[in-house]
C-alpha cells in the first residue's frame, strides 16, 4: 500500500515559497497561516517523506499480516480440502488451531525487510514528481492528475524493490509449504527456477498497483477535500479517508490480485490440472488459467480478505505518516521560526 501527503497543498492552503521582498527585514519572517506541515516543501526534506513513509509502510504490511496470509490462501484455485475456508474468521481460527498460533504469521520477516526500502523509495519519487507535477498542471494546487500520474510512477520503484519479497511471503503463506524459513526458500527458488522466478508477476504486479495506486491517491485526496480541506493535521480524517481509498482501490483491483498470486505461487495442483507442465508465466496465461479453473468468480477469490484487509491497514499507515510527517515538519518549523 502506498500513500501521498499532499506536498503540492490544496486549494485552501497559501501557495508554497517565499512572499515578496520586504524593504527592511531585520528578521526572517513567521511562516504563513497556510504554511503548515501539508504545505511546507521548503521545511520538509525528502528524507521527512522517506522515514516518515517506510514506518508507515512497515506498519501497514505487519499490523494487519494474518489477514493477508488469509486472502493468499483463500485465492487458491484448487486448494486442499484441509485449507477451504468460508471466511476470514473461520479461516484465522482454523490455521490458529490445526497449524499454530504463530503460523498466520509466517515470511513476516522478509515482508518487512522489502517494505522499508521499498516505501521510502517510493515516497522520494513520489514527493518530488507530485510537487513538480502540480507546480506545473495547476501552479502550486492540488492536481487529481498529478496524484495519480506520480503514485502510478513511484510504483515501477516500489514493485521493483517489493516483488521478490512478495514472492517469497507468499510461497511461506500457503498450506503445506515446503519450506523452512525464509531463507531456504529463496535459495531453493533460486535454485530450481532461477533469478527471473522473483519477478514472474512484476509485469502483474505493475498493472494491478498501477491502477490501484491512481484510484487510491485520487480517492484519498477527495476525501481530503471533503472532510479536511484546510489540510491540517487530523488523525480521524486521514483513517476515513485512507480507509475509504484502501477499499475501492482493493476491490477494484482484486482480478489481478489473483493472477499475481497464481503466478507468485505456481500451485503445482491447479497447473496439472489443466495440463501445464512447468511453470506458469505472463499475465495473459494467467488470466486465462484462472478463467479455466474458475470462471468470473474465479477472478474475486479472496476479494472479501483483500478489502478487509486493505480497509485499517490503509487507515494505519495513513494516520502514521501524517503523524510522523506532522511531528518532522513541526520541529523543522519551530527551529526556523526561532532563527
Amino acid at each position: 500500500m502506498e500513500l501521498s501527503c499532499g506536498v503540492g497543498g490544496s486549494s485552501a492552503a497559501a501557495p508554497p515559497g517565499p512572499g515578496p521582498p520586504h524593504a527592511t527585514a531585520a528578521a526572517p519572517a513567521p511562516p504563513m497561516e497556510g504554511e503548515e506541515y501539508e504545505s511546507l516543501p521548503s521545511g520538509a526534506a525528502l528524507g521527512t517523506h522517506m522515514m516518515a513513509g517506510a514506518v508507515a509502510g512497515i506498519m501497514e504490511h505487519t499490523v494487519m499480516y494474518p489477514v493477508d496470509s488469509v486472502k493468499t490462501r483463500m485465492q487458491s484455485l484448487q486448494p486442499d480440502p484441509k485449507a477451504q475456508y468460508r471466511s476470514v474468521y473461520e479461516a484465522l481460527k482454523k490455521i490458529v488451531l490445526t497449524e499454530g498460533f504463530w503460523r498466520p504469521l509466517r515470511g513476516i520477516n522478509v515482508t518487512m525487510l522489502g517494505a522499508g526500502p521499498a516505501h521510502a523509495m517510493y515516497f522520494a519519487c513520489y514527493e518530488k514528481m507530485k510537487k513538480s507535477l502540480s507546480d506545473t498542471i495547476q501552479h502550486g494546487g492540488n492536481s487529481h492528475l498529478a496524484n495519480g500520474i506520480a503514485g502510478s510512477v513511484a510504483t515501477l520503484l516500489h514493485d521493483a524493490v517489493m516483488n521478490p519479497a512478495e514472492v517469497v511471503k507468499q510461497r511461506m503463506q500457503m498450506f503445506n509449504s515446503p519450506y523452512k524459513s525464509v531463507l531456504v526458500c529463496i535459495r531453493t527458488v533460486q535454485r530450481t527456477e532461477g533469478f527471473g522466478a522473483f519477478y514472474r508477476s512484476y509485469t502483474t504486479q505493475l498493472t494491478m498497483n498501477v491502477p490501484f495506486q491512481a484510484i487510491h491517491f485520487i480517492t484519498y485526496e477527495f476525501m481530503q477535500e471533503q472532510i479536511n480541506p484546510r489540510r491540517e493535521y487530523n488523525p480521524q480524517s486521514h483513517m476515513v479517508s485512507g480507509a475509504i481509498a484502501g477499499a475501492v482501490a482493493a476491490a477494484a483491483t482484486t482480478p489481478l490480485d489473483v493472477c499475481k498470486t497464481l503466478l507468485n505461487t505456481q500451485e503445482n495442483m491447479a497447473l496439472s490440472s489443466v495440463n501445464i507442465s512447468g511453470h506458469l508465466s505472463g499475465m495473459v496465461n494467467a488470466f486465462k488459467t484462472v478463467y479455466q479453473l474458475g470462471g468470473v468468480s474465479g477472478y474475486f477469490k479472496g476479494v472479501q480478505a483483500r478489502v478487509i484487509y486493505q480497509m485499517p491497514s490503509t487507515a494505519i499507515a495513513w494516520s502514521v505518516y501524517e503523524f510522523f510527517k506532522y511531528l518532522l515538519t513541526k520541529h523543522k518549523l519551530e527551529k526556523r521560526t526561532s532563527l
